[in-house]
C-alpha cells in the first residue's frame, strides 16, 4: 500500500488534483468532505453553537466564519474541535482500505496538522495568491476571510520542504492533468 497525500494553500487546486490523480486508481479520502459532513450534523452544529455563543441556524456556515473573522483567536478553538475529528476518520480510512495498492488523502493542513508520518509520498499544489484569491471569491468566499485563512497556514516555501512533488497549478487543466499522471506513473 503507498499513501499519498495531497496538499498546497487556500484554493490552490486540491480537490480538482485528488480527484484526477485518484481517478480509477484507488480510494480518496476528503478532510473537507468530513468537515462538510461535521457541519450538517445537528448535534455537532448545536455543541459549536453553544461553544462560539450564538444560536444555530441555517445560516451557521455564515456565524461561524463571522466569528473567526471577528476574533481570530476563534479559528484556533474550531480547528481544536474539528482536527480530532477529522483525524479519526482519516485513521478509519486508513484501517478500512489496508488492501488498496494507492490511497490518496487531499488535506488542506497535512503539514500543519503534522500528519506527514502517515503518508509515503505528499504532492504539493502550488498556485500564484493572486489566482487562488480569485478562485476563492467565484466559489462565493470573501477576501477578508481568505487572507485570514491564508496567512494562518505555512508560507508555500515551507510547506514544500516536506513535499517529494510539487504541481504547479497556475494554468489549464490539462497542464494540471499532465503534471500529476506523470508523478502518479512512478508509483503505479
Amino acid at each position: 500500500m503507498t499513501i499519498i497525500g495531497l496538499t498546497g494553500s487556500i484554493a490552490s487546486g486540491k480537490t480538482t488534483a485528488s480527484k484526477i490523480i485518484s481517478r480509477a486508481r484507488g480510494p480518496l479520502f476528503s478532510a473537507d468532505k468530513v468537515v462538510g459532513k461535521l457541519y450538517k450534523n445537528k448535534n455537532f452544529r448545536r455543541s459549536i453553537a453553544r461553544k462560539f455563543e450564538f444560536k444555530s441556524s441555517s445560516e451557521f456556515k455564515k456565524k461561524i466564519k463571522n466569528k473567526i473573522l471577528s476574533k481570530k483567536e476563534n479559528l484556533k478553538k474550531l480547528e481544536k474541535i474539528i482536527h480530532p475529528k477529522v483525524r479519526k476518520e482519516m485513521l478509519v480510512f486508513l484501517r478500512k482500505n489496508r488492501n488498496k495498492k494507492l490511497l490518496f488523502l487531499e488535506i488542506p493542513l497535512l503539514i500543519e496538522s503534522k500528519l506527514t508520518k502517515y503518508f509515503d509520498i505528499i504532492i504539493f499544489i502550488k498556485s500564484k495568491k493572486a489566482l487562488r484569491l480569485r478562485r476563492y471569491k467565484s466559489r462565493g468566499g470573501n477576501g477578508e476571510l481568505f487572507s485570514l485563512l491564508n496567512k494562518h497556514q505555512l508560507q508555500d516555501i515551507k510547506k514544500m520542504k516536506f513535499c517529494d512533488h510539487i504541481v504547479v497549478n497556475n494554468k489549464s487543466l490539462d497542464v494540471l492533468k499532465k503534471n500529476l499522471l506523470n508523478i502518479i506513473k512512478l508509483y503505479e
